[in-house]
């Protein structure tokens, strides 16, 4: 049963974002009647499979919910703003209800009850109750004589198989949905006694008789059914004694009409790829493989390199090949566990509709670059971080609806949450059209609290990453979405913690930019092998500028222990790395370098020095904390060649803890 219930809650993922993608499909206006179709077979699904398993609320949700949506694609019910609102909530509460029943089936959102209520507005009289309604159960219609008008007769044989009930379908709503004036013939004579029952084979067979119903009408009918067994329409009456079983029927005539789309212009479907459901366990370890893998590939390299035999053309050439496939099988590797951020995407559409109605704001919440291929942990590892970003950009970022009439902006905010493959790295971003970033208010805070010295002096970046700052918040009070002081601390931990950097862009009454950019996968990095102290050390290329050698002079010591490096005209602060990683005492820097320009966060441009530089290779990453210890500017840890252990320096932790020397301002200024 906890194999069947995992593959339910599994297919459930599934059906909820083709909910929730034709529902976006409605809200851009951009919708047909196989939209419409779509949701309502999802609801379908997900309400015939939750039967199964006894969850009762879920079903009586969908239940409603279904009812809807079948009296919409009926055309008994317009979808206009009120309706369009209510079955977007109501499929938010039914993802809800999904997951909240996987740990308790008894668990109910706090908007179930208003929005069954709202569902109930639009029902209209003919719902029949959840409790009449039978769940993976076939319709028992007794045999009865068909009485025959040839002339008016369209007779009607439904053979389902496994997957029409798999599907949700029950075979009572397709008959009822066939006409008014309708007779049913029962075959449930191939249905074996329990023994020999199998659960994935469908015995029961209909043939009905429909009278004063136009075919195009019956046709709409069997339309969600097509491909789910032997379903044809035959207007010339059938001979009922000799009514055959689905195993010997060999041809049949099966429905291909389509309903008539609605007269507007509607992206092309695309066919849903086939999957292939792998436990993680399994990717993971192929994983680890491929990095020993990569490993190996270091090792016999290095072992050639020190065995002192000269260059030779052939093993160059087959190491060269081998480090080709490593790297193939890599990549491959990792696109196993690559998933679009779509699914993600529309689980922050929810967010944001909570956090409008929460705050009495209008919010449009635009997508961009839903299909953006990422690391599947770096997909859950996002959820906590985005729903706190999104939450306020919503309650901070856009302004009331009385303000924005008053700046002649449209009444309804937006919000959007973009995602796209940059340099190496996937960047995500939120923004929003509101006022902007009050700096001159966060800098009053933040000396309120302590957090910075009354006389501090700061630049707009170094104001915007206050935020960020544990204990801080600009809200006046307390409310359900900000105000407590945690929530963008809790981002930058947590996008720190997965290799990621944040930054923030704003403009006065244009609106905020919160750019998150991550490395495409957490086990693999590019990065350059360095010395620093006689220690073997890894700087990610992700943070790096570009690595220089400077001319005579150019080095120049302008306090004790600081220098700063002239780069074509500009300044940059060096950081000297084996004293701060407590390697070495002597904070000397030799004149001709090496130097490594890296960017931090804010953007800000800062050098490090090292002893040398000696490759740029791929490497393999392994967990520090979990094996021994987190370690301050370092991240992480990998294994050499020669079967040493590198450490991997986090720049942006290195800057934090070399501080901003406070001559910087003062030395650029001078210098021009």
């Amino acid at each position: 049963m906890d194999t069947l219930k995992a593959t339910f809650f599994a297919e459930c993922e599934e059906l909820v974002e083709a909910m929730a993608e034709g529902l976006n499909q409605i809200a851009s206006d951009d919708w047909d009647t196989e939209t419409v179709n779509a949701i309502f077979r999802a609801v379908h699904s997900i309400k015939g499979a939750a039967g199964a398993f006894g969850l009762e609320k879920l079903v009586a949700f969908a239940h409603r919910f279904e009812t809807v949506l079948d009296r919409i694609r009926s055309n008994e019910l317009n979808i206009d703003t009120d309706v369009l609102r209510v079955i977007t909530r109501s499929s938010d509460v039914l993802a809800e209800l999904v997951e909240l029943a996987q740990s308790d089936a008894e668990a109910t959102p706090s908007a179930y009850d208003a929005l069954l209520q709202d569902l109930s507005k639009f029902t209209g009289a003919a719902e029949v109750p959840v409790a009449e309604e039978a769940f993976f159960a076939p319709l028992a219609f007794a045999p009865m004589p068909l009485l025959l008008d040839e002339n008016k007769t369209i007779c009607v044989r439904i053979f389902p198989d496994a997957a029409f009930y798999r599907n949700g379908h029950e075979p009572e709503r397709v008959i009822g949905a066939l006409g008014e004036e309708i007779s049913v013939l029962c075959d449930f004579d191939a249905v074996p006694l329990l023994d020999g029952f199998d659960l994935d084979h469908g015995y029961l067979n209909w043939t009905v008789e429909v009278s004063d119903t136009p075919r195009e009408q019956i046709e709409a009918a069997l339309t969600y059914v097509q491909g789910l067994g032997q379903i044809g329409i035959h207007e010339d009456p059938p001979v009922l004694p000799d009514l055959p079983l689905a195993s010997q029927i060999v041809e049949q005539e099966v429905v291909q009409s389509a309903p008539e789309p609605r007269p507007a212009s509607s992206s092309p479907r695309q066919a849903s790829a086939q999957t292939l459901r792998v436990d993680p366990e399994r990717v993971d370890r192929l994983i680890n493989t491929v990095g020993e893998l990569i490993i190996n590939q270091a090792v016999i390299a290095q072992k050639i390199e020190a065995s002192g035999r000269g260059p030779d053309g052939d093993v160059s050439a087959a190491l060269d090949d081998y480090r080709y496939l490593a790297r193939e099988i890599q990549e491959a590797v990792m696109s196993i566990r690559a998933q679009p951020v779509k699914s993600l995407f529309q689980r922050m559409a929810r967010v944001v509709r909570e956090a409008g109605e929460a705050t009495g704001k209008q919010v449009q919440f635009d997508t961009v670059g839903e299909n953006t291929e990422i690391d599947k942990t770096l997909i859950e590892r996002l959820a906590d971080p985005l729903t706190h970003m999104l939450r306020n950009a919503v309650d901070h970022g856009l302004e009331s609806p009385d303000r924005r009439a008053k700046t002649d902006k449209p009444q309804i905010g937006t919000v959007r949450l973009m995602a796209a493959h940059r340099s190496g790295h996937v960047v995500i971003e939120v923004a929003d059209d509101g006022a902007g970033l009050n700096r001159t208010k966060i800098l009053e805070k933040a000396r309120d609290k302590g957090l910075v010295p009354a006389e501090a002096k700061l630049s707009d970046s170094e104001v915007d990453n206050l935020l960020f700052m544990p204990g801080f918040s600009t809200a006046d009070q307390v409310t359900n979405l900000s105000g407590r002081g945690v929530g963008m601390d809790v981002v930058k931990t947590a996008i720190t913690a997965i290799g990621g950097r944040i930054s923030i862009s704003s403009e006065p009454e244009k609106g905020s930019i919160f750019s998150i950019s991550l490395p495409l996968t957490l086990a693999v990095l590019d990065g350059i092998v360095v010395s620093v102290a006689d220690e073997t050390m890894v700087v990610p290329i992700a943070s790096i500028i570009e690595t220089i050698r400077p001319a005579p002079g150019d080095v120049i010591q302008v306090a004790p222990d600081q220098w700063v490096l002239k780069v074509r005209g500009a300044y940059v602060s060096v950081i000297v790395l084996g004293p701060l990683l407590g390697l070495s005492k002597a904070f000397t820097i030799p004149q001709q370098g090496p130097f490594i320009l890296v960017e931090a966060e804010d953007a800000s441009v800062f050098a490090f020095a090292v002893n040398e530089i000696w490759d740029q290779r791929q490497i393999v990453i392994k967990s520090l904390e979990g094996n021994y210890g987190a370690v301050p500017g370092v991240s992480a840890a990998t294994i050499l060649g020669d079967g040493k252990i590198a450490l991997i320096v986090d720049p942006d932790a290195l800057i934090s803890l070399a501080g901003r020397p406070k001559f910087e301002t003062d030395l650029i200024a001078a210098n021009g």
